[in-house]
């Protein structure tokens, strides 16, 4: 059986944007990837709401990628494959950091996987590194997320830039998927269903 660690924020956690509260485990597309890839392959959820890269949220305790990666890592391992789906909270306007600044947050994280031994025989797992959608600054999190959509149109080019040098898997969200119109930040349900399928398609074909 085969590993995958789905580490991320909200988006991974399956917030609705619509209903809001939590979208169940067969629409979240972490559990869509899961019934995709069958008995074969073993998918942990690690998402958790307003979860950063490398940055200590002053209004939310415990939201620091950089502090919990590596716990989850040996709580998981032998991983075969992390999907790592992080920056969107970087950009809150509370943290004041550029979108180069977010970037070296996902560098950090990325570092921490390949030198963690989380892998089979102690080897570093795989990386399937994906850049989040475009946010749109509207609704309840306008005020929040002030000047982040520039920052977040980014994403694409620099985290591919990342992706070839450190040797990682990488996909582009914004190739099949946007955010909601209902908050700017999430994902509606069929954005899920959608990631679900592509990746399952990667894995399949590219990864494993």
């Amino acid at each position: 059986m085969k590993t995958l660690v789905c580490f991320g924020d909200s988006n991974t956690w399956g917030a609705d944007p619509v209903e809001k509260g939590r979208f169940d485990r067969d629409t979240r597309w972490t559990g869509r990837l899961q019934r995709l890839l069958g008995d074969e392959y073993y998918i942990i959820e690690e998402g958790l709401n307003g979860r950063t890269t490398v940055f200590d949220d002053p209004l939310e305790e415990g939201r620091c990628g950089k502090d919990y990666l590596y716990p989850c890592l040996q709580t998981h391992k032998p991983i075969d494959l992390v999907i790592l789906m992080l920056g969107t909270n970087d950009l809150k306007k509370r943290f004041s950091v550029s979108a180069e600044e977010i970037v070296k947050g996902v560098e950090f994280l990325i570092k921490k996987i390949l030198v963690s031994e989380a892998g089979r025989d102690e080897e570093a797992p795989e990386i399937l590194l994906l850049a989040p959608a475009v946010i749109k600054e509207i609704a309840e999190f306008e005020t929040i997320f002030s000047g982040g959509r520039e920052k977040s149109k980014e994403f694409s080019l620099r985290y591919k830039e990342l992706a070839e040098q450190y040797g990682c898997h990488y996909l582009d969200t914004n190739t099949i998927m946007s955010v909601s119109d209902a908050d700017g930040i999430h994902y509606e349900k069929e954005a899920h269903k959608a990631l679900a399928e592509v990746l399952y398609t990667e894995i399949i074909n590219t990864l494993m």
